[in-house]
């Protein structure tokens, strides 16, 4: 009976359990446990707005920095609203919800999250600086201190331009010039223009008011495609 209970004792002694990771070893003999190591979702685009495009459709999204394919999570922080989008196109944004996508995370009579989440879950990568639909970064210049485009210079090439549902006097929010640039939108669809100035940040190169886009719209669309931005001061 002593024997016995000391090789009881030993074996339980030799039994050890690690919460940190997730291995039991018994007896010499290891044995992987589940502890959640499934990889996180990556969050993306930190900082960034979400707008909607005013398009129709199943919920998805364009995007300037992921490639057509892309599953994104996008959660609205201000109610905990959250949406899974698959990106079918370019845009000037990091993340543009069509208008069925943007329902699911709408805060009532709001076109714009200024708290989002944006999660890559799945499908491509991050586009490379100065990909299509992404604004190439300013030229660096002595100290490698950013240098500003020069006024009339072309901005943001290949961007599209939305609205942030926001009232006020004509004015703009973008991710890509500071407060104070005056930047000029031109729908290339209509020849329509407006000369806005930058009063805050967002996730897109330009995202016009709602008094400023009225300025270059076309009868029911929330989008411009085909875009000119230029600065202008």
């Amino acid at each position: 009976m002593s024997m016995s209970r000391k090789r009881t004792m030993s074996r339980t002694k030799k039994l050890v359990l690690s919460g940190v990771t997730g291995v039991l070893v018994a007896g010499g003999v290891v044995a992987t446990m589940a502890t959640g190591n499934a990889a996180a979702p990556d969050v993306v685009c930190k900082g960034s707005t979400v707008t909607l495009s005013g398009e129709a459709g199943a919920p998805a999204a364009s995007s300037g920095t992921f490639p057509v394919g892309t599953k994104l999570k996008v959660t609205n922080l201000d109610n905990g609203q959250a949406t899974m989008v698959t990106v079918n196109g370019p845009s000037g944004s990091c993340v543009l919800l069509n208008n069925a996508a943007f329902e699911k995370v709408r805060e009532p009579g709001k076109n714009l999250i200024r708290r989002a989440l944006i999660e890559r879950v799945g499908g491509g990568s991050v586009a490379p600086s100065g990909a299509a639909g992404t604004a190439a970064p300013a030229p660096a210049g002595a100290g490698g201190a950013q240098v500003p485009p020069a006024a009339g210079e072309v901005v943001c090439k290949g961007s599209t331009v939305t609205l942030s549902g926001e009232a006020g006097a004509p004015a703009a929010s973008s991710g890509t010039f500071p407060v104070g640039t005056k930047l000029k939108v031109t729908n290339l669809d209509n020849g329509q223009a407006t000369t806005v100035t930058v009063n805050g940040p967002s996730g897109s190169c330009v995202l016009l008011n709602n008094a400023a886009f009225e300025k270059v719209r076309e009868p029911g669309k929330n989008l411009i495609r085909r875009a000119r931005i230029e600065r202008v001061g």
